[in-house]
């Protein structure tokens, strides 16, 4: 009989908690200009994290803009074979992206870090917005725009388990928790909170 998966939960307050303990160690070392929320666990997080950010640092105007990714969640037009597999983009900043990216300090923002495919996928995909944009530029800016551009990722939680997906080096990365390999299930995902809490105290006094 094949193993049940262990699911833990996890609270508003938990996610909040762990994001106020980043958030200076974040403004000290990459004070973000703006943050790229992956939806939609990547949407509270992100939330959360510019009300500290902005506390924390001197970029009071940081602003949220949001991409659609999805990988183990069905979507109009995506097969059977697709789901876990391949991410899928659903929603993205737009034609002008590398116009909003450029010489920026981007924070990608979401709840964990599983396989890494998404996240892998995220970054990849914005950056070749950026080179498009630079492109675009006289060719004697193009390097310092590249130098000024910068990416980094936050995510709530990071499974210790083998990625599927790497991240380039140097590319920095900070993590609310470190977690193992379990079934996450957070708040927004739950339809009665009061039960969900319940659980999550639970699964808080057995770690």
């Amino acid at each position: 009989m094949a193993d049940e998966v262990k699911h833990f939960h996890v609270t508003y307050n938990n996610i909040h908690n762990l994001i106020r303990k980043c958030t200076p160690k974040i403004g000290a070392e990459f004070n973000p200009d703006l943050l790229v929320a992956i939806g939609g666990g990547g949407f509270f997080p992100a939330r959360v994290m510019r009300t500290f950010l902005r506390g924390a640092t001197e970029n009071k105007t940081l602003q949220i803009q949001a991409i659609g990714l999805s990988l183990y969640e069905p979507v109009d037009g995506a097969t059977e074979e697709q789901i876990g597999q391949e991410v899928i983009r659903t929603q993205w900043l737009g034609a002008d992206a590398g116009k909003m990216l450029v010489g920026k300090r981007v924070l990608i923002v979401d709840e964990v870090d599983d396989t890494r495919k998404t996240l892998s996928y995220a970054l990849s995909e914005l950056k070749k917005d950026v080179e498009v944009e630079i492109s675009s530029r006289p060719e004697s800016e193009r390097e310092a725009l590249r130098a000024a551009t910068k990416f980094g990722i936050f995510v709530v939680h990071n499974k210790r388990k083998p990625k599927l997906a790497e991240l380039p080096k140097n590319t920095p990365y900070y993590a609310g928790e470190e977690v193992d390999d379990v079934w996450l299930d957070y708040p927004w995902e739950s339809t009665n909170i009061e039960e969900h809490d319940r659980l999550a105290e639970l699964d808080q006094s057995s770690k």
